[in-house]
């Protein structure tokens, strides 16, 4: 008889570390004294542009102020783009999903990645965790809390002197004039700005919305089901449900997340997935290398298809610290090899229907992930039919076989949306997706912290490049107008007027 090899055990973890303010002072001031030697950033050289009627116009508007919103803004600034806005629909603190619907107590990624930081070793997350800790609280760390990366993060907006915006909606976009027009929502009331680029750095869910599974009997407009049946991404109130029973639906790491939280909150869990096994391989772990994040770009499209479908049939497996939280708990049961087949809400609780008959819970939570569908994006409603996508770019037999990878856009080199209408090029070309809906055409550098560095760069130089390129003749009747003598402090010097 094989007797199973006792399992290692779990790293300590924590949300959050103990904060030293004056630590975290002094060490961005001597952030900003690396970025003044690095001079940066360096001044604006973008001309100012004028809108129809004499308008301010800006050079960018950046949507979303999460990890990869701000990284680009911190970009932009680093390439001497300054006439910008970062806006973000959420309260400070609460951009992206740290402090919200994020579930983990650590972030899956290793703790020495860097990526916000631009390649500042000072602005590192090592640096603000060491500043507070000292080396021995770094190698005693095991993974980044979540709340530490969400303060970390909030750390460098300031150090670096990033200005954002909070509870600033966008509401709409159009174009006129070269330019587009954006109407944006606040407690203060509607808003028009002009702006030349738009990034959409809008999150998980910026290239589409929270996947809800269809079922015959589930209304998601049901009083029922909106008290009793959530998405991982929901505000849930896991102290409501104590001793009571939940379902959770999914086989990743949202749905063992909040399995755990609810069973941390007193709840019986039985946690379900259609698959007879978990998935064992993380292959997105694979890409993590600076080839990869260069160079998969610049592939053919039959490579960058094989690539990601590949990756994304694989799926990704639960962290092996979270799955261990839910087992640690005796009110956690894992039916594998387990589809539902319905959900019914009502007022006493939900049924779940399976192969193997009916359930009844009191609560249901999908751990399904985040669909990438531009349909869903209602502030894009005007141009959503001109977009093109990887459907127009495979086979229809491969676009049919997966259905969800066809509906990627297919991005330019620079994350600028692509138009099947010739006509309609250069409108779409000034809106530059930064975020997960980019990984068919980037990989996933607007995501993931591996990439982010690349991703943040490559985009605040693409838009640069287009900022030049369009005031290509300006710059020249400048090149022609600059005058800055260097032999004035010379015998040699020679007028103006007087040089042949």
């Amino acid at each position: 008889m094989n007797v199973p090899s006792p399992l290692p055990p779990v790293p300590a973890q924590s949300l959050s570390s103990p904060r030293d303010t004056a630590a975290l002072a002094r060490l961005a001031l001597q952030a900003s004294a690396d970025l003044a030697r690095l001079n940066l950033p360096p001044a604006n050289w973008v001309l100012p542009a004028l809108g129809p009627q004499g308008q301010t116009v800006l050079d960018v508007l950046v949507a979303g102020a999460g990890m990869c919103g701000q990284t680009a803004a911190y970009a932009l600034l680093r390439e001497g783009i300054s006439n910008f806005r970062v806006i973000d629909r959420a309260a400070r603190g609460q951009e992206g999903p740290w402090g919200t619907f994020a579930r983990m107590l650590t972030l899956r990624s290793p703790k020495h990645l860097t990526g916000p930081d631009l390649g500042v070793p000072s602005l590192t997350f090592r640096a603000w965790y060491e500043a507070q800790h000292g080396e021995r609280g770094w190698a005693a760390l095991h993974k980044i809390g979540r709340l530490d990366w969400r303060d970390y993060l909030l750390w460098v907006r300031e150090t670096v002197g990033l200005r954002v915006e909070n509870r600033v909606m966008l509401l709409s976009v159009e174009d006129e004039a070269g330019l587009l027009r954006v109407r944006l929502g606040s407690a203060a009331g509607a808003e028009t700005v002009w702006t030349r680029k738009l990034v959409l750095a809008l999150g998980r869910e910026g290239s589409g919305a929270p996947r809800w599974p269809e079922f015959p009997s589930l209304r998601r407009d049901d009083a029922a089901a909106r008290e009793r049946v959530f998405h991982s991404a929901d505000a849930i109130d896991f102290q409501r449900w104590r001793g009571q029973q939940v379902a959770v639906l999914g086989a990743g790491a949202s749905a063992f997340d909040n399995a755990a939280c609810a069973l941390e909150a007193g709840a019986r869990v039985t946690l379900f997935a259609r698959r007879p096994i978990l998935p064992q391989v993380n292959k997105s772990k694979w890409t993590a290398f600076t080839g990869f994040f260069r160079g998969f770009e610049a592939l053919d499209d039959a490579r960058k298809w094989r690539i990601y479908t590949y990756i994304f049939d694989e799926q990704v497996p639960p962290p092996w610290e979270t799955v261990r939280r839910c087992d640690a708990q005796e009110a956690f049961t894992l039916r594998l090899a387990a589809p539902w087949l319905d959900v019914r809400a009502d007022a006493d609780g939900v049924a779940v229907t399976t192969p193997a008959g009916s359930e009844r819970f009191d609560a249901v939570i999908f751990g399904t992930g985040f669909d990438v569908d531009l349909l869903d994006r209602h502030e894009l409603a005007r141009y959503l039919p001109l977009v093109d996508t990887w459907a127009n770019h495979v086979t229809a037999e491969q676009a049919l076989a997966k259905p969800e990878p066809a509906r990627f856009p297919y991005l330019g080199s620079g994350f600028e949306l692509r138009s099947t209408d010739p006509a309609q090029a250069a409108v779409l070309g000034n809106m530059h997706l930064f975020n997960w809906g980019s990984t068919m055409s980037h990989g996933a550098i607007a995501g993931d912290i591996p990439g982010l560095a690349v991703g943040a760069n490559r985009l605040a130089q693409a838009i640069a490049r287009d900022l030049f390129m369009a005031d290509a003749d300006a710059h020249w009747e400048r090149l022609l107008a600059h005058e800055e003598p260097e032999l004035l402090p010379t015998r040699w010097y020679v007028p103006p007027n007087e040089r042949s």
